[in-house]
């Protein structure tokens, strides 16, 4: 009897994540409330709280249900010693962006993320935890980015905090964008040459360091006093 109810709870924690990522994606995160994802997921509202202790506990379920796999996907390539980081990093960049263009629940969830949650009031402490992830994302292709260097597929100089922003940057644009006009152009088909285009220019011309230049002092008047 337990192993059924854990079961049954198991199902109606995924009805909720469902009916969540439907009703975000209409209405948006703040003018959705907890009653109405517990209606559209056919449960009582008391069957929220039971599984999430707020909306923003039920967004970040929701978030990490269809983003965590990727994470962990990055998170294994920069720690791990890579004889090709930019073929890595190529490899890695692509399977985001055909993901996101064949994963249906990954396309309502990140169309979301972009385009249907503001971060204030009750969801307030999620702009911390997206920052975190954020930044935990830029620090692991920038690994891969060093190991480049090391590699000597980038030259000695590269700023290799700037090459990972670049990169970051361009296919969270790619996939922001693409949410809200998924006709323009077929993802899964175009997400190489794409790729294959931002690691050429940074190739190319990557990022260089610059030398940090100290402001120049103006020396002391000496008195004549």
């Amino acid at each position: 009897m337990a192993r059924k109810t854990k079961v049954e709870a198991a199902i109606t924690r995924e009805q909720l994540l469902d009916a969540a990522e439907r009703v975000f994606r209409e209405h948006g995160v703040a003018r959705t409330s907890l009653a109405e994802v517990a209606a559209a997921a056919g449960v009582t509202r008391g069957a929220v709280y039971w599984h999430f202790k707020d909306k923003a506990d039920l967004f970040e379920a929701m978030c990490e249900r269809a983003t965590l796999p990727l994470d962990a996907l990055l998170s294994d390539a920069a720690v791990a010693p890579c004889a090709d980081p930019l073929g890595a990093l190529r490899e890695l960049s692509i399977a985001v962006l055909k993901t996101l263009a064949t994963d249906l629940r990954a396309q309502a969830v990140f169309e979301v993320i972009f385009h249907k949650s503001e971060l204030t009031g009750e969801l307030a402490t999620m702009a911390g935890e997206r920052e975190r992830e954020r930044c935990q994302c830029v620090e692991n292709v920038e690994r891969l980015a060093q190991q480049a260097v090391a590699a000597g597929q980038l030259p000695a100089d590269t700023d290799t905090a700037l090459t990972a922003r670049l990169l970051h940057d361009c296919v969270a644009g790619l996939m922001r964008e693409w949410v809200l006009d998924k006709s323009a152009y077929d993802l899964a088909e175009r997400a190489p040459d794409f790729i294959d285009t931002i690691l050429a220019g940074i190739v190319a011309k990557p990022p260089r360091k610059t030398e940090r230049v100290l402001p120049r002092v103006r020396p002391r008047a000496v008195s004549t006093a």
